[in-house]
This record gives structure tokens, sequence and C-alpha cells, in this order.
């Protein structure tokens, strides 16, 4: 015969025999952080009175022409292949990637608008949201952060008194830091709009700000808009180029570090390339290799 006790009596020795601990300290650590870009900060889509699908999209006659030569690359079956150059083209017309111009593209490649979404979030050179005149793309990895890409990085948030993926008051300058673009062997460097700026100095970026910053509203958008022709010529329709214009016009890798800074109401904006004075990415004490007569295949080939 097993003893049973009143249930009330086995809870009221549980209660009794449970001590209550002081409850642990939650511990928070950061794994990793890193800045915030506002193109590619959440892969979502938040209607604002700038970007939203209500604001209507549609691409100019040149530009048109322009994507219709875009697609000529492509098989007729497979023309969605085409998303990311006319994307871009629809964010040079319109300053950013909002949502009109991807549902834009969408349409003219018969595609779902998801899939052009899904390419729009992805690559951080589609800007989701307006960008100043100037957009600031500083390159912190690691070649350009041995070369002190934090002197460059701290330059632009005194001189601007902004911290990257924020854009100024003025909506002049939008400031980013991004990942390797491609110039390490001329770090630290910056890309701004289309053009690259390198052997760059806390000294330096500070001439080039103030120069942008006391022309910007005397020359056209820098970044080229396929509906406003640049003045160079490069889109102006004329010359030999039925879309690109002017051949002398079209950026070419022999002018780097050539031509002259252009001067605008007095103020010398500094051309680009690098800002040390060299060209490309020669050494600066000149070569310290492949010094001796060059020779080909004569000397290893005897029997030619």
């Amino acid at each position: 015969m097993s003893l049973r006790l009143p249930t009330r009596l086995l809870f009221a020795g549980a209660r009794r025999r449970v001590a209550v601990l002081p409850a642990a300290p939650k511990v928070a650590r950061a794994l990793s952080q890193c800045s915030v870009r506002r193109s590619d900060a959440l892969a979502v889509h938040r209607d604002t009175p700038e970007n939203n699908p209500s604001i209507p999209f549609k691409f100019t006659e040149q530009n048109l022409r322009l994507v219709d030569e875009v697609l000529k690359r492509y098989p007729p079956q497979y023309k969605k292949a085409a998303v990311m150059p006319v994307l871009d083209i629809g964010q040079r017309q319109h300053g950013f990637c909002s949502i009109s111009v991807m549902n834009e593209v969408a349409k003219l490649l018969e595609m779902p608008p998801m899939r052009v979404y899904e390419v729009a979030t992805f690559y951080t050179m589609y800007n989701r949201d307006p960008v100043g005149k100037y957009h600031i793309q500083v390159c912190t990895t690691t070649p350009c952060m041995l070369c002190d890409s934090d002197s460059v990085m701290n330059a632009i948030k005194e001189h601007l008194n902004i911290t990257p993926g924020h854009t100024t008051e003025d909506g002049i300058f939008t400031f980013s830091e991004v990942e390797c673009l491609g110039a390490c062997v001329n770090a630290p460097m910056v890309q701004i709009n289309d053009d690259y700026y390198e052997d760059l100095t806390a000294e330096s970026m500070k001439q080039l700000l103030d120069a942008l910053k006391s022309t910007a509203h005397q020359l056209p958008q820098q970044a080229l808009m396929w509906d406003q022709p640049a003045p160079t010529g490069a889109t102006s329709g004329s010359g030999t180029g039925a879309l690109t214009g002017k051949d002398k016009g079209v950026k070419s890798g022999k002018k780097i570090n050539t031509q002259p800074p252009k001067a605008v109401g007095g103020v010398k904006i500094p051309p680009p390339g690098p800002m040390s004075g060299r060209k490309t990415c020669e050494n600066s004490a000149k070569l310290t290799n492949l010094t001796g007569p060059k020779w080909g295949p004569e000397v290893t080939r005897k029997d030619l």
C-alpha cells in the first residue's frame, strides 16, 4: 500500500524549496558595425512624397533611342538581360532609381516588376533615394585604408558636417562609404558622380569640395543626364556618332591628368585623375624595374 499525500501539500513543499535567484544581467554585444548607406540599407521600399508609384516616369525620346541600341545587344527573347543598363539610363534621367523608374523598366522589358526590384536592391550603383548634385563615394577597402583613407573620410565629415548616408542641407553633396572602386594603385581615392579623384590627402579633398561647392550653381549636372546633353558634346547628337555626339567629347583614358583645371567664375576645379600630378599609376620615383632593353620572341626562339 503506497502512501499518497494531498496534492496541495506536495506543491506547498515545492514552493518552500524554491530559491528566488536574481535575474542575470543581459549581455548585448555588436558583432559588426558599418555605416548605413541609403542605397542598400534596406531591401524594401517605403513610399515617400518624392518616391512612390503615383509619380509618373517615362523615358525621353532620346533615351528610348538609347534603350533600343542597348536592346540590340541581346536576343529578342532575352531582352530582360538588359535590365541593368536600362535601369542606369532611367536613373540618370530621373536623378535616382525610384519605384516609378523600376516599374517603367519592367514594363519596357516585359518582365515582372519584382525581378527589377531584386536587381535594384542588390547593386549599390542604383540610388533608391534622391542624391545631391555631387555624389561622393569614398573607398575604404584595405588598399585605400592602408593609404590613410580615414583622413579623407574625416575631412569630408568635418568639412560638410554630414556622415555617410546623408546629404547636405543645400542638396549639393551626398556622402557614401563604398567598397573597392578598382583604383587601388592610386589610393586613397573617391568617386564623384562618374569621375575618379585619386592620390588624395585630407587637404586636397577639402580643396576639391570647396571648388565644387563654389561652382555648383554655375555648372550643369555633372552626372550625364540623357535628357539634358552634357556641355562637352558627348550627347549633343552632332559629329560622327549618332548617339555619342562629337568624338572628341567622349572621355578617353589618354586625357587623364593632361587637361588644365577648369575655371568657373574664377575658381579652378581640378580635373579628374590623380591629384598628386602623376599620370595614372606610374611610380612617382620613376621605373624601378623593367629598365632593361625590351626583347621579343627572337631571344627565346632561336629558330625564328
